[in-house]
């Protein structure tokens, strides 16, 4: 099989939450690596695929927000430096994909589905082939250990307990 890296200059690894029940705030992780095998990248099925990310890159443009998710009372980076995904099975949904694997995040590992697009391939000015993927999976935080809020006034909750979680991949041949 081949090996395939991520293109962290053309991707993004991002999610979104509601905030106070009205708004969402959106963020993401700046540094990541993945492990890609697979012999055809215009066909996941027989793909291995292991994501790990550095908690400690979340960036949601807000400092105090940034090291209040990075304490224990969410990520707790110090202890738990990475959330890690590994594939388990891919499977053909129409010209898209499912992909199932298990999810960590503090230790605590649960299934999660990932709806996953294929974008195409293309080629850089370098002459090295591209291929591009969309994938999208909500999770809820509190499996995760994720389980810190404040009540409102008003009712309700500050943070909203699912997690949409998405990935933008460009992949090129690993070097």
């Amino acid at each position: 099989m081949a090996k395939w890296q991520i293109d962290q200059a053309h991707s993004t690894i991002g999610f979104e939450v509601k905030h106070m029940m009205v708004s969402k705030v959106k963020g993401q992780f700046t540094n990541y690596s993945a492990d890609v095998e697979v012999d055809n990248l215009e066909d996941l099925t027989s793909a291995q695929i292991e994501i790990t990310i550095d908690t400690t890159s979340i960036n949601t443009n807000n400092e105090d927000r940034d090291n209040h998710l990075k304490s224990a009372e969410f990520f707790d980076t110090e202890q738990f430096p990475d959330i890690k995904f590994k594939s388990t099975s891919i499977t053909k949904d129409g010209e898209d994909y499912k992909v199932s694997g298990d999810l960590t995040i503090k230790d605590v590992t649960k299934p999660a589905v990932f709806d996953v697009e294929y974008g195409g391939k293309g080629t850089n000015p370098w002459g090295v082939e591209v291929y591009g993927f969309e994938a999208e999976t909500k999770i809820d935080r509190e499996e995760f250990g994720l389980t810190w809020n404040a009540a409102l006034e008003t009712g309700g909750v500050l943070v909203g307990k699912d997690i949409k979680i998405k990935v933008e991949l460009e992949l090129n041949p690993a070097q």
